[in-house]
């Protein structure tokens, strides 16, 4: 009999506990994320820092992550001029519009399925680059792609001269009309349904632009 009051004592109390708002939620939820990022900082910034689908809005100055950095599905719309990250970047599906000037990545960036319109000029990618479902239509001048560079699926027109991608290189279903005569390509380049493949034979193109190294693919 004891053990039933008890339950009905703990039923009667889960029911008059009001349910926590949407609101509430993820007021509690960035404040544990915000206490997780101190906490890696005090840790000596080592290892990957994933951040995916949190309900995080900006992160903290001075802030050197060791490993990868995950913000995919976040609500970051900008990063700290000074950030640093030894590994990849990842930011798809974020709202970010821009990148800051002096950005450090050691590896990849993705970037694809963001709002991404603008990148900082000079900026050198360790890995490669991801753009691909993105809205931007211009690139910066000095751009450097250790890895591949992915610009399928955006509005992208025309690239900057001195443009070296040190692997692949993908604009197809792109509006791109012409390439610049110094692009370089390691490997291939992917110009599938685009107005240079309509116009173009892939040996016209490796005539055209002798800085690709790879296959054309048209």
């Amino acid at each position: 009999m004891i053990k039933l009051l008890d339950i009905l004592r703990e039923i009667e109390g889960s029911i008059l506990v009001p349910r926590r708002s949407k609101e509430e939620r993820e007021k509690n939820h960035a404040i544990i994320i915000q206490k997780k990022i101190k906490q890696y900082i005090a840790d000596g910034g080592k290892g990957n820092l994933d951040l995916s689908y949190t309900p995080i809005t900006s992160l903290p100055q001075g802030l050197k992550v060791g490993g990868d950095l995950w913000l995919r599905g976040t609500k970051i719309t900008s990063l700290p001029q000074d950030l640093e990250v030894e590994g990849d970047l990842y930011l798809s599906y974020a709202p970010i519009t821009s990148l800051p000037q002096g950005l450090k990545i050691g590896g990849n960036i993705g970037l694809s399925n963001t709002k991404i319109t603008t990148l900082p000029q000079d900026l050198k990618v360790g890995g490669s680059l991801n753009l691909s479902y993105t809205p931007i239509t211009i690139l910066p001048q000095g751009l450097e792609v250790e890895g591949s560079l992915s610009l399928n699926d955006t509005p992208i027109t025309s690239l900057p001269k001195d443009l070296e991608v040190r692997g692949s290189l993908n604009l197809s279903n792109t509006p791109i009309t012409s390439l610049p005569g110094d692009l370089k390509v390691g490997g291939s380049l992917k110009l599938n349904d685009t107005p240079l493949s309509k116009k173009y034979t892939k040996e016209q193109i490796k005539q055209m632009y002798p800085g690709i190294k790879g296959n054309v693919r048209v």
